[in-house]
């Protein structure tokens, strides 16, 4: 008899999806009231003058500042730290778009706290700012610690900038972003030793550990022990590598267990090449053909380092693969006529949601914007499929004297598109545009799909 294959983390939690709109209510809830708890911790351990006089007040205010931001550094760990539960309840894109957002909080919140500290010894001291600074570094243990790691935050959060995020590749911005763990740690200790609100209060220093201690658990159990064990049992090798249109390559992988893994069209999983120019880091990349005999295919498309030296894997290459993830699957149509809309390597998936959607009984309609002919890459099978109408938007905007995806052209091309629900993948510009043409055609925002991650 043959043993059973192993079951995937991601397969025992299948099925178990929640409400993603009571799902964010309820995340958002708990970090609102995490965001309360710290505010009482504050209260309560604060001095009754805490704001007798200017300077007081400036230093109530630095390490109120400071408090929250730590708290808020764990929620944007614990966001993208993979727990299912909060991407079954709400989807690794929002978790993902959270962190993002809550990053700026915790940059502004960072430099708050110094410069209230600063202020306020400076209105205490009369010491000009620089001397002030200097004094806190050396008045306070753990502070060379604490300022190496603020460094870092800041780093952070300045590469996460759209027009720095930009010039940067995809592994230098990968690895800027590791090194938050190294702030968080260096960070953490100068809150204990020299935090005028942990110092002499021991339920708060029971709290504060608690909390960094849960957060370290999450991040080494869901990010890297649990999914390391997955990734080695259902180890894929490259199968080949198949040129579709100029910049555009399918990788076809197979494994023993890949038929196991839950993957659904539009799903995207992050996938590590244990080859040359790849190890280091993973990249999030969709699914263009779902598990099928055996095999599964992604389609990349060359937009930085990782994906241009696709090309150049050979066949047997080993492949961990962590996932899937997206909640961009063809279970949120709600309506029987369905547009998709696909740009670039965006293509992958909707090829694979196209394929699924027809099963389903659909007959959708798919737009395809690209430069050019050549670089129309899965076409021929994207019309083979029946009941599927491809409408190719071919032609830059400059050569073409208008954007095929504004508002007038897509009237032209279905009417009644209000009627309509669309699932959007592609360059995020792109998707930008045809979102806003859909809502002026007044496409209501609750049928209109996207999800950045699941983009190649």
């Amino acid at each position: 008899m043959t043993a059973p294959a192993p079951v995937t983390r991601r397969e025992r939690t299948r099925g178990r999806r929640a409400d993603p709109r009571a799902g964010s209510r309820t995340v958002r809830f708990a970090m609102v009231l995490g965001v309360v708890a710290v505010l009482g911790m504050w209260w309560l351990s604060v001095p009754s003058g805490f704001a007798a006089t200017p300077a007081d007040a400036m230093t109530s205010l630095g390490e109120l500042s400071g408090m929250v931001g730590a708290f808020l550094v764990c929620a944007q760990v614990l966001l993208i730290a993979r727990v299912p539960w909060f991407e079954n309840a709400v989807g690794l894109d929002r978790l993902v778009s959270w962190h993002r957002s809550l990053g700026a909080s915790v940059v502004f919140l960072v430099v708050a706290h110094v410069l209230f500290l600063v202020i306020g010894g400076e209105l205490l001291s009369r010491n000009p700012p620089w001397t002030e600074f200097l004094s806190l570094l050396n008045s306070y243990p753990d502070m060379t610690a604490a300022l190496v790691g603020t460094i870092a935050f800041l780093a952070v959060g300045f590469s996460s900038a759209r027009l720095i995020r930009r010039r940067l590749s995809y592994e230098v911005w990968y690895w800027l972003h590791v090194t938050t763990y190294v702030a968080i740690f260096l960070t953490f200790l100068h809150q204990l030793s020299g935090g005028a609100h942990f110092v002499a209060y021991p339920v708060n220093r029971v709290i504060w550990i608690a909390l960094y201690l849960g957060t370290a658990a999450a991040v080494l159990t869901w990010r890297f022990i649990l999914p390391g064990l997955d990734a080695w049992r259902g180890r894929m090798r490259v199968v080949s590598v198949v040129p579709e249109s100029q910049n555009v390559n399918s990788v076809w992988l197979t494994g023993p267990h890949i038929d196991r893994l839950g993957v659904r069209a539009g799903n995207f999983m992050l996938f590590r090449f244990l080859t040359w120019g790849h190890l280091a880091t993973a990249h999030p990349y969709s699914v263009s053909a779902v598990p099928a005999n055996g095999y599964l295919r992604i389609t990349v498309g060359a937009l930085g380092d990782h994906s241009s030296r696709m090309p150049a894997l050979r066949p047997g290459s080993l492949v961990f693969a962590e996932g899937p993830f997206g909640r961009f699957t063809a279970d949120r149509a709600s309506r029987s006529r369905i547009l998709l809309v696909a740009g670039g390597a965006g293509i992958g998936p909707i090829r694979a949601l196209a394929e699924e959607l027809v099963r389903r009984g659909a007959r959708p309609v798919v737009l395809y914007r690209a430069r050019s002919a050549q670089h129309l890459a899965l076409l021929g099978e994207l019309q083979s499929l029946p009941g599927v109408t491809v409408v190719p938007l071919v032609g830059r905007r400059s050569e073409l004297g208008y954007d095929p995806l504004d508002v007038d052209p897509l009237r032209r091309i279905i009417p009644d598109l209000h009627d309509w629900e669309a699932f959007i993948c592609g360059p995020e510009g792109m998707g930008e545009r045809v979102e806003a043409s859909l809502r002026m055609l007044r496409m209501p925002k609750r049928f209109i799909h996207r999800e950045e991650l699941s983009m190649s």
